[in-house]
């Protein structure tokens, strides 16, 4: 048999052009686009300047350790913290400082990666970058952050907490997230519409 005769006939799949592309090459790109990331800094720079405003507003007009009540339980004193959640690690702030940053890279790099894996993702990243770089800039700056939101049964915290938390809550429903709600291949959506 000649060289010729031996080779084995080309396999395409389907009529698509790119049928012997990897699949990573055909399906859709996933990473963070223009869109994504203008979304995701709006997100994180709201998050961050809001809650340096009320810091300041409540840093400036409310000496340390007083408080106003608000209505209820619902008290604004101000506070502050060394430490993280609860006042845990209070005595290692910079080790706190280290390990927030290196978080920090990381869901940067993640949102790169995958920025446009799920419509919540830009928003819910947003959040808990613009709240964790909130708190860091203090740490940095003071040595400790400044906590005001205050429900007597609960310990204070601060608006950038708050970010972090409905962050960690809508990154936890895009992890379940059923698969309907992540973009779809070029010839998946072609299936679904009968083409």
């Amino acid at each position: 048999m000649s060289e010729k005769e031996r080779k084995l006939p080309e396999v395409r799949v389907g009529s698509s052009p790119d049928g012997l592309a990897p699949i990573s090459v055909a399906e859709k790109q996933l990473g963070a686009g223009p869109v994504q990331w203008l979304s995701f800094a709006v997100v994180a720079l709201c998050a961050f300047g809001a809650d340096q405003l009320t810091k300041w507003l409540v840093s400036s007009r409310l000496a340390l350790g007083s408080s106003v009540t608000v209505a209820g339980p619902l008290k604004i004193s101000h506070v502050q913290n060394s430490g993280i959640a609860f006042g845990l690690f209070s005595q290692a702030t910079s080790m706190v400082i280290v390990l927030t940053s290196v978080v920090v890279i990381w869901m940067i790099f993640f949102f790169a990666r995958s920025g446009a894996r799920h419509p919540l993702l830009p928003a819910a990243l947003g959040l808990v970058i613009g709240g964790s770089v909130a708190n860091l800039f203090d740490r940095v700056i003071s040595g400790h952050v400044t906590d005001f939101v205050d429900f007597s049964f609960w310990p204070a915290f601060n608006l950038a907490d708050s970010f972090i938390v409905l962050g960690v809550a809508a990154l936890a429903f895009f992890l379940i997230a059923p698969d309907r709600y992540l973009p779809r291949s070029t010839s998946e959506s072609h299936k679904a519409s009968g083409r």
